[in-house]
């Protein structure tokens, strides 16, 4: 394991990384290189990197928790707790969770910036850019968790980090930690990104908005996500075990498209051979964080990286976690193989919008769908008589599970598009 992390993190040139693996016996830990490649200081097993997504599957664990004390229930309607809501009466607390509540994304991190959690969910809980009816569709959206972390300080009385410390992280015996705080006792990792001229990493900033703390605020290491993989599998007594089988449930609706498989309660579910895993994955700026769960055998790996290219490293790990494990670790979404060959799809151009998010299709001279989102630089896609299509990479012509276009069941016309995840509204024809 320590010579697989050395050599994969000198070849996808991530400054520092940390793996760890609960066999379901014994727990091992490995970690390479530093925490700041400016400074040169080590990356420990005890190393708090910024987890990016991860954070949700915290969050959604102090939801339960409170459901479990029967402070909130799942099927309750969010407005009657948070009054942003009044105009999408039908969305749940288990909508949130599970990213089925129709929601946008929400606004950029650095447009959220100045934003208080009331402002920021009044933009973005209006029945004109709900996406779809509430339990039908699936949508991942940080503006769904920051109103997760509204209900559990309407619910408390405290902050979200202030809650989840008490009732999550602390019994875990996880040192708590947050970007825009001091974090005390524990060494912090720099994200970093590579120097296109000279292939040097250098660090990068950190933009999350305070507004959206609950969608991606934490710090931990990858010992801290095991202990939360743990708890998931229902091997901890800190989440009750009945609460942990209902965050790995499936819910409807969750169709993931190339994120996982389905989406429980917080927690991506990835189905590999015969068994499903649980967990999340994350990237803050510069960094790449990894949990899986499964809960019939308790293994849980956790992988922590401080670089954009530690998600590769993390993919090229699987053939070492299966040797360790005795199984494969779902690392990554796999395409299907019963998709039947590529096809012409011309009634897929047009234009889509997830809130202030433009995603254009177009033909190009061939007659084939390009996508540009927000006018950036056009991705030829390749679409498939299921309707599910692939990103082409334009600089090495590699494929990548995109996502997939849905039909009007009345009209039968398209009329969305999901797009790793995030799900897109028509709002005109090309």
């Amino acid at each position: 394991m320590q010579d697989s992390l050395d050599t994969l993190a000198r070849t996808h040139r991530v400054p520092g990384a940390h793996l760890a693996v609960d066999t379901g016996t014994e727990i091992v830990s490995v970690h390479t290189g530093t925490a700041d490649a400016v400074r040169g200081t080590a990356f420990t097993a005890d190393t708090a990197v910024p987890l990016g997504s991860v954070t949700k599957t915290y969050t959604a664990a102090t939801v339960m928790l409170l459901v479990d004390d029967e402070d909130l229930d799942l099927d309750e309607a969010v407005a009657d707790v948070l009054p942003e809501f009044e105009e999408i009466p039908k969305v749940t607390v288990r909508h949130l969770l599970s990213h089925t509540a129709g929601l946008p994304t929400g606004p950029d991190s650095d447009t959220a910036a100045g934003m208080t959690a009331s402002r920021y969910l009044s933009t973005v809980c209006t029945a004109e850019d709900a996406l779809f009816a509430p339990g039908t569709d699936f949508s991942y959206s940080n503006a769904g968790y920051v109103a997760a972390g509204r209900l559990i300080e309407a619910v408390t009385g405290m902050s979200w980090q202030e809650a989840v410390r008490v009732l999550l992280l602390e019994p875990l015996g996880t040192a708590p930690a947050f970007l825009g705080e001091s974090v005390q006792g524990r060494p912090v990792a720099t994200g970093h990104a590579l120097n296109t001229a000279t292939g040097a990493p250098r660090p990068a900033r950190q933009n999350l908005a305070p507004v959206e703390a609950p969608a991606g605020a934490l710090l931990a290491s990858a010992s801290d996500l095991v202990a939360l993989g743990q708890a998931l599998t229902g091997r901890s007594a800190v989440v009750p075990a009945a609460v942990a089988t209902l965050m790995r449930r499936p819910e409807e609706g969750s169709e993931a498209g190339p994120l996982a498989d389905a989406w429980g309660l917080g927690t991506a579910l990835h189905q590999q051979d015969d068994r499903w895993w649980c967990g999340h994955d994350g990237n803050a700026q510069g960094t790449s964080c990894h949990l899986r769960a499964e809960p019939r055998s308790g293994v849980v790996v956790a992988f922590t990286g401080n670089s954009g290219g530690a998600t590769a490293l993390w993919r090229d790990l699987a053939d070492t976690l299966t040797r360790l494990t005795g199984m494969r670790v779902p690392a990554a979404a796999t395409a299907r193989l019963d998709r039947g060959g590529p096809v012409a799809f011309p009634e897929c151009a047009g234009t889509y919008r997830n809130g202030t998010t433009e995603y254009r299709i177009s033909l190009d001279a061939d007659g084939l769908p390009v996508l540009s989102i927000d006018g950036d630089l056009p991705l030829p896609l390749i679409c498939y008589p299921d309707l599910t299509c692939d990103l082409v990479d334009p600089a090495t012509g590699r494929r990548e599970p995109g996502g997939r276009f849905h039909r009007d069941p009345v009209g039968g016309g398209v009329d969305r598009v999901q797009i790793s995840g995030r799900t897109a509204r028509r709002v005109g024809t090309d």
